[in-house]
């Protein structure tokens, strides 16, 4: 059998265990020191303990006496509250039983006091002492009278009484009320008026007392509106008569409210103001379609509008209506929606502040509120300036159109003036119109018409002027003094002779600075019309800001359409007048030598024949130009120019052979040509000439090597590597070897 023997530990181990126990009894040791240290702090406890253990029981000895006495008061302040609990419940019956008592001798007294009241006609004393018993408990008295054995037959006979007697006195008192309002008799009106709520006919005296006023009311707007008929048309208030009308309705209304509300929440509490608002807005509708009415019969608004209608359908062959003669309706259509607008916001805020003081639940104050608006919404009055506000764009947009057309056919060109007068009586007339839109206090009407003017400026208007710009500008030069007097003849007659060149030219110009100024006239409109509608509206609602901001971005369409054709008029004078005229003078270039020695060098220097000569040309055409063109126009014609010359030298340039004499000549001509062309202008013309002063450079260089330095900018060099020995191929004194070899 074999036998297996357990392997000894390895030295390696053992020598870790003994590390390991080693460790171990330090710790211990150190733990064992700690210990010892704190043995005096412990002892000094222990004996303060010791010393206080007598303090402790004496201590624990008191808790019990005082939670002895705390038990003992519990149980007696049991006991106290519970005989209070009973003196309460006495009292509250004794209490209850006192106002019993008390409501059976009131019930009594009521009871006679209303029967001598109706005897002696004393109505107030009467609804007092009803009032006083509408107060009591109706079914509590009852109870009582079936408890109370003795005066069990006088309880129930006061009680019917009383029912009987107030049932009675509210049928007199709205028969007095009614016999009081045939008689007109307003003291006997308003004194019944306060009775009404001491009999709890609140909303009986409220209804009553409101279809008197609307009867007074009635009759006073009956009045006025007769009085209006009436009015001569020489009187200066005949204009704006039927807008006066609707005024004193509605100024009527308005001191109603101001001198009834304070009787009617004495008396009848707040929170009633909604209910009379109801009432005498359909009086107010009633009214306001009576004088609608007549103002639509003797303004003959439907005829107009028709009129206008059939006008526009039939592109003008019908009757045409004078836009003159629209202006005052307009005007007056505008102040009857603002005063309807300014009553409306009068009811709303009185309704706002009644609210705020009768209830203070937010949710019944906003139901409240909306049953206003709904009331508002519905009324007649909402429906008649709905229509006459859309009565008032068809005829405002026509009046806009036709008075534009109107100005357009009567344009005018005054010699001292670069614009025709077409400019300033249109826009004239737009913000006439936009800004009458704006007194009408409609935002829906101020978005139409901005929409309207927005709409006829970027086509007919800017296509009115395209029109004039499309037959061009003749070639030549203008005499600005026969083409003004051409000018007034052919429009005096009616006619405009296109073959008359000067008055083309004159009549050119013009409608380009018109373009150019009316772009002015929509920036400036925009602003201004942005500022008046935060005047007009401070209290714009989120939703109405975003549709006006909508609209008037409308006109910065305007302006880029006019920028267009101001771009398209540009064009034209470019074809037909700086392309031709600066392309001889410019060719002259190719006829003068640029292969010079160094005497023809001092000459040029100090001659320059061929730059003076242009500069004097370019000078003399500028010149016809200057007083004529708007200064943007003419900054833009200078632009143009420099761009056209610029190109047209590169093109001679690229025709011409040179020498470095040459090049030095041609380099010193084209920085007095920027430089002259620079003067001209505040506009900078470096950009345009960038790719002339390089190639002059090119050719004004004295070895080929020279030009690696420049091309290494490859940013601000505009020439392409092919362009560049393009160039030096002009250079006659370079050879070809070298060009090829120069690495761009």
């Amino acid at each position: 059998m074999n036998m297996v023997e357990d392997t000894p530990p390895k030295e390696e181990n053992l020598m870790t265990v003994i590390d390991k126990l080693q460790e171990d009894d330090i710790a211990v040791n150190k733990h064992l020191d700690h210990i010892l240290s704190k043995h005096c702090h412990v002892e000094a406890k222990l004996q303060s303990i010791s010393k206080i253990l007598p303090n402790i029981a004496i201590v624990r000895l008191e808790a019990e006496k005082f939670q002895n006495v705390i038990g003992h008061t519990n149980n007696l302040a049991e006991k106290v509250s519970a005989k209070v609990r009973q003196l309460d419940l006495a009292r509250s019956r004794v209490c209850e039983c006192q106002s019993r008592v008390n409501d059976i001798l009131d019930l009594q007294l009521c009871s006679d006091g209303v029967a001598t009241a109706l005897r002696n006609e004393d109505y107030e004393q009467g609804a007092a002492h009803v009032h006083r018993f509408l107060l009591m408990d109706q079914q509590l008295l009852e109870r009582t009278a079936d408890n109370v054995s003795g005066d069990h037959t006088s309880v129930t006979s006061s009680l019917a009484n009383l029912q009987q007697a107030a049932n009675e006195l509210r049928a007199v008192i709205t028969h007095k009320f009614d016999e009081a309002v045939k008689s007109e008799d307003l003291a006997s009106i308003e004194r019944f008026f306060k009775v009404f709520p001491l009999l709890g006919m609140h909303n009986d005296g409220i209804t009553k007392f409101c279809h008197y006023l609307c009867s007074k009311l009635q009759e006073t707007a009956q009045k006025n509106l007769k009085a209006a008929l009436d009015v001569r048309s020489t009187d200066k208030r005949s204009a704006v008569i039927f807008a006066d009308t609707i005024t004193m309705l509605f100024e009527g209304i308005a001191r109603i409210i101001e001198v009834h509300q304070p009787i009617v929440e004495t008396y009848y509490g707040p929170g009633k103001l909604l209910s009379c608002i109801g009432i005498l807005q359909k009086e107010c509708d009633k009214q306001i379609k009576k004088v609608i009415s007549e103002f639509t019969k003797h303004r003959k608004i439907a005829k107009r509008v028709q009129l206008i209608n059939e006008y526009l359908r039939k592109q003008g062959g019908t009757e045409r209506v004078d836009p003159k003669d629209l202006d005052l309706v307009l005007s007056e259509i505008t102040i009857m929606h603002i005063r309807a607008e300014l009553y409306i916001k009068f009811l709303r805020r009185r309704i706002i502040n009644d609210l705020e003081i009768s209830t203070t639940d937010t949710q019944q104050r906003k139901d409240l509120l909306n049953d206003f608006e709904m009331i508002i919404k519905n009324s007649e009055l909402a429906c008649s300036m709905q229509e006459l506000l859309g009565a008032y764009l068809a005829v405002e947009k026509y009046f806009m159109e036709e008075s534009v057309n109107k100005a357009i056919g009567m344009d005018a060109l005054d010699q001292d003036q670069q614009t025709s007068s077409m400019v300033d009586d249109a826009f004239f007339i737009v913000k006439k119109c936009i800004r009458r839109a704006i007194s009408s206090g409609s935002i829906d009407g101020v978005c139409a018409v901005i929409n309207m003017a927005c709409g006829f400026l970027e086509s007919d208007f800017t296509n009115q002027l395209r029109n004039r710009l499309r037959q061009g500008y003749p070639a030549g030069y203008l005499d600005l003094a026969q083409a003004y007097n051409a000018l007034q003849t052919s429009i005096q007659h009616g006619r405009i002779q296109t073959s008359d060149t000067e008055l083309a030219r004159l009549m050119f110009l013009a409608y380009l600075n018109n373009t150019e100024v009316s772009i002015e006239y929509v920036e400036t409109l925009n602003k201004s019309l942005s500022i008046d509608i935060d005047q007009a509206f401070q209290n714009m609602q989120t939703k109405e800001k975003g549709k006006i901001e909508s609209c008037l971005a409308g006109m910065k369409n305007v302006a880029l359409t006019l920028r267009t054709v101001v771009d398209y008029g540009l064009e034209q004078l470019r074809v037909s007048t700086v392309k031709p005229r600066i392309t001889p003078w410019i060719d002259a270039f190719l006829a003068i030598n640029h292969q010079i020695n160094d005497d023809e060098l001092l000459r040029y220097e100090t001659d320059e024949p061929f730059v003076q000569s242009l500069v004097t040309n370019l000078e003399g055409f500028l010149q016809g130009f200057k007083n004529s063109l708007t200064e943007p126009n003419y900054n833009a014609l200078i632009g143009i120019l420099t761009a056209e010359v610029a190109a047209r030298l590169e093109k001679v340039i690229l025709k011409s052979t040179f020498n470095r004499n040459g090049g030095l000549i041609l380099d010193k001509e084209i920085r007095s040509l920027a430089s002259y062309l620079a003067s001209a202008t505040s506009w900078s013309v470096r950009d345009k000439f960038a790719r002339l002063m390089q190639i002059t450079t090119i050719l004004s260089v004295e070895k080929i090597e020279e030009l690696a330095d420049y091309c290494e900018d490859s940013i601000a060099w505009r020439l392409t590597p092919a362009e560049v020995r393009k160039i030096l191929t002009l250079r006659t004194d370079f050879r070809q070897e070298d060009i090829k070899r120069l690495k761009i």
